[in-house]
C-alpha cells in the first residue's frame, strides 16, 4: 500500500459548483436551459476586448508566457499605484494562497480564519500539517478573532472581506484596527476576491493595496475571476512588501498563468467600463434578490459581493431546496457543508434571475 502523506487524512476535497455539463447530462435538460448561479461568475460574461484579444492571439498558444509578467505587473501598479516588486500572479488568488501556505506553515503552525469563509485557507494549511482555529461566528469580530489570536497565537491569519460564501464584508477601519492589534511575525491575508463589489456599496468598505503597504506582515489577494469576469482564465495576484513577494517567488513555478490568461488580464484591466457596467448590473439586481426574500419571509445576509446568501429556519433544508432546483436546471450553491442551513447565490442576469425567482418560488411552495 502506498503511504500517503499523513496530513491528507484531514482533508476533505474541495467542491466547486456544478458545471452546465453535468446537469445536462444526469438530468436530460439542454444546455440552453440551464442557468447557473453557483460560482459567482460575472454574468456578462468576457469583455468584448478581451474576447477580441484572445481570438486574435489563439495561434499563439504554443509559446510560454512572458514569465516575468510585466506588462500585467505595469498595468496593476499603475492601476492600484504601487511598485512591480511589490506584485506576484497566480493563477486564481488561490494559487498566491497556496504559495503563502507552502512559504510559512509547517506540522508545527497554524492559522486562524472566520467561523465560515473561504474553504482553501483551510485545505492549503492542512496539506502542510497546521493547526486550523477557527471563530465561532462567520463575521469578522474584533473581539472573537484578538481573543482566538492571544489564544492561539496563529502564524498566519485570513480575513476574508467581503467573505465568501456569506457575503459579508468587515470595514476598512476594523481591519485595520485588527492588523495594528497583532504582532508583526503573524502574516496577515486580507483576501480582497469581491472589494470592487463592497467598494462600490460602500467606501467604508473599501480596502486599497495601497492602504496595507504601510505593514510589512500583510498580503493584500486579488482576483480577474470576478468584476473583471475572467474565471475560467484563471488569473489572480498578491500585493505585499517586496521581502515578502520575494519569499513568495521561490514557491511559484515557472509559467504559471497561460499565455492567453496573461493577455486577457492585460486587456481586462484595461477596460474599467466593462468592470463599471458589470457592477451596475449586479446592484440593480441584487435589490430583486432583497425584495425577492422580504415577500417570502426570509432572511438573507447583506450583500457586499456578487452573490447573496439565504438563511433558512427549520421550515427548509437547503440541500433538499438545492436539489429540487437542479432537476429543474437551476444550479446554486448549498451551505450544508459550510455547516449553514443556507443556500449561496450569484446575482445573474436579469432574466436568469426572473427564471430563479419563479423556480424557487414553486419548490418552497
Amino acid at each position: 500500500n502506498i503511504q500517503f502523506n499523513k496530513a491528507l487524512k484531514e482533508i476533505k476535497t474541495y467542491e466547486a459548483g456544478k458545471p452546465i455539463e453535468l446537469v445536462v447530462r444526469e438530468y436530460g435538460i439542454a444546455p440552453e436551459d440551464v442557468v447557473k448561479l453557483a460560482s459567482n461568475e460575472n454574468p456578462k460574461g468576457v469583455s468584448p476586448k478581451v474576447a477580441e484579444a484572445i481570438a486574435a492571439n489563439a495561434h499563439k498558444a504554443y509559446l510560454y508566457p512572458d514569465d516575468s509578467m510585466f506588462e500585467l505587473k505595469a498595468a496593476l501598479s499603475g492601476k492600484f499605484d504601487v511598485g512591480d516588486e511589490n506584485i506576484i500572479i497566480g493563477a486564481g488568488s488561490d494559487q498566491v494562497l497556496e504559495f503563502i501556505s507552502r512559504a510559512v506553515l509547517d506540522e508545527n503552525a497554524s492559522v486562524l480564519m472566520s467561523g465560515v469563509t473561504f474553504a482553501m485557507y483551510e485545505i492549503y494549511a492542512r496539506q502542510m500539517g497546521a493547526k486550523v482555529y477557527k471563530t465561532s461566528s462567520h463575521e469578522h469580530r474584533f473581539d472573537e478573532f484578538m481573543e482566538a489570536y492571544h489564544m492561539y497565537k496563529p502564524e498566519v491569519v485570513y480575513i476574508c472581506t467581503p467573505n465568501n460564501p456569506t457575503g459579508d464584508a468587515t470595514s476598512r477601519e476594523e481591519v485595520v484596527k485588527m492588523i495594528e492589534a497583532m504582532d508583526e511575525d503573524t502574516l496577515i491575508v486580507v483576501d480582497g476576491a469581491y472589494m470592487e463589489y463592497a467598494a462600490a456599496k460602500d467606501e467604508k468598505y473599501r480596502i486599497t493595496p495601497k492602504d496595507l503597504l504601510r505593514y510589512e506582515n500583510v498580503i493584500y489577494l486579488g482576483t480577474f475571476s470576478k468584476a473583471y469576469g475572467l474565471g475560467g482564465m484563471r488569473v489572480g495576484y498578491g500585493i505585499a512588501r517586496p521581502e515578502v513577494i520575494r519569499e513568495l517567488y521561490k514557491m511559484r513555478p515557472p509559467f504559471n498563468i497561460t499565455t492567453l490568461s496573461l493577455l486577457a488580464a492585460i486587456e481586462a484591466c484595461k477596460d474599467e467600463i466593462f468592470v463599471e457596467e458589470s457592477i451596475a448590473l449586479h446592484q440593480e439586481q441584487i435589490k430583486r434578490y432583497e425584495q425577492f426574500a422580504i415577500t417570502q419571509g426570509l432572511r438573507y445576509i447583506d450583500s457586499y459581493t456578487n452573490f447573496i446568501t439565504y438563511l433558512f429556519d427549520e421550515q427548509y433544508h437547503s440541500s433538499a431546496i438545492a436539489d429540487a432546483l437542479l432537476r429543474r436546471g437551476v444550479i446554486i450553491r448549498d451551505l450544508a457543508s459550510y455547516g449553514m442551513n443556507a443556500i449561496r447565490i450569484t446575482v445573474g442576469t436579469e432574466e436568469q434571475n426572473s427564471i430563479f425567482f419563479r423556480h424557487f418560488s414553486e419548490v418552497i411552495a
